[in-house]
């Protein structure tokens, strides 16, 4: 970002004291290391922590970063808890808007977002009281806030991480022994997604991608960035390989910077063959072939994952209609809430229940501990539990 083309940006960091313009350029260079160094989503959950802080400092707090002590920063998690309802907003907005040669700020941008259920209606009145961070939610903002200090300390900016030493002291935190509800869809659930889609599909050429992109993201555990186009890495079809065993895999760029390779099985192989073919390529990838997994409608290229999530979401659409009209709402409703990542979640669960290893599993999905995958996916003791609790009286 060049200041100079952002003229109210600029004016805004040179009318207080000049800290202000030191702490802008100390989160610039923060957040090109993390662009060098972390993935595209770190990227933007790291930038939009270090916006909403400084702007608290600038703004409320009024005291520089080398100031502030574990009160402050338990101060600011108050802050971030129940913020004023003017830094509060319902919808995605880009914080600048181009005009006359420069970028405006943009005053439909708030640092913070009320998240509206699915399906919401858009002429209602929204209460922004009710905004709540979730645990996740606070927990990122710390993770942000000790990373930047960490990186301001590494470089001898500061000399101290009074967000480190606070984590544990906020209040917020609730320690966590529920019961773990994944989010997926039943089998009956899925089942009508996949039927809608293999007849769409059948009925007409063009939903040959929609068929092939909800197979994929189901059967193979996939996250839709794994799926997508990103500035560092295009998943291209020669990614798909065969083993001297016969084995099919797919190399994967993952969730830290990491590429790994999963299965794929047997199961799989007949959507991308059709897939294929609907593209006019052979039956199988080979070596070195570079054409896009998923390419897009228009243009030369690979898909993002915002054209993806558009197309598992109208499948989702005319699954959750057709299964309301078949079997009810309380059925189907779940349908109206899910997102792509359930289609990971939902195959992963249907892996677990088919009594498939768990390492084998895990090391499918990414995960960086064959823990995470126990904690997340693993019901089993859950299920006997609540089975031997149906049947007590009052």
């Amino acid at each position: 970002m060049v200041l100079d083309d952002y003229p109210s940006l600029k004016d805004f960091l040179e009318s207080e004291d000049s800290w202000w313009m030191n702490h802008w350029l100390w989160g610039q260079e923060f957040l090109k290391y993390v662009g060098r160094n972390k993935s595209t989503h770190t990227f933007t959950r790291f930038r939009n922590e270090t916006e909403r802080f400084l702007l608290w400092l600038f703004l409320f707090k009024q005291k520089p970063m080398d100031r502030l002590n574990k009160s402050d920063i338990l101060e600011y998690a108050d802050f971030c808890w129940q913020p004023p309802k003017s830094w509060i907003c319902t919808a995605n907005h880009e914080k600048f808007v181009f005009a006359n040669g420069y970028y405006d700020q943009n005053p439909k941008w708030l640092p913070f977002k009320l998240q509206l259920p699915k399906k919401s209606n858009p002429d209602q009145t929204i209460d922004k009281k009710k905004y709540k961070p979730s645990q996740q939610t606070l927990s990122a903002m710390f993770t942000a806030i000790i990373a930047f200090y960490r990186y301001l300390m590494n470089e001898e900016y500061l000399y101290g991480n009074p967000a480190q030493i606070a984590k544990s002291d906020c209040r917020y935190f609730i320690r966590d022994a529920q019961v773990k509800e994944i989010r997926r869809l039943t089998e009956s659930q899925w089942q009508y997604v996949f039927n809608i889609a293999s007849e769409l599909a059948d009925q007409d050429p063009i939903y040959e991608r929609s068929l092939f992109i909800i197979c994929a993201l189901k059967a193979l555990f996939l996250r839709i960035s794994e799926l997508s186009e990103r500035k560092d890495w295009i998943p291209v079809m020669s990614h798909f390989w065969q083993d001297s065993d016969q084995n099919w895999w797919l190399k994967i760029y993952g969730k830290g910077r990491k590429i790994r390779d999963i299965t794929v099985p047997n199961s799989f192989i007949p959507y991308l063959k059709r897939y294929r073919a609907y593209r006019g390529l052979t039956p199988l990838p080979s070596p070195g072939e570079n054409h896009p997994i998923v390419e897009k409608i228009r243009g030369q290229g690979g898909m993002t994952s915002r054209q993806l999530t558009r197309i598992v979401q109208e499948m989702f659409d005319v699954a959750y209609e057709q299964m309301r009209s078949h079997e009810g709402d309380d059925k189907a409703r779940q349908l109206k809430e899910a997102s792509s990542h359930w289609l990971r979640h939902t195959g992963a669960s249907m892996e677990v229940e088919r009594g498939r290893a768990l390492k084998d599993l895990s090391e499918d999905l990414g995960h960086a501990s064959m823990a995470t995958t126990d904690t997340i996916y693993v019901q089993t003791e859950n299920r006997v539990r609540a089975e031997s609790g149906k049947n007590r009286k009052v």
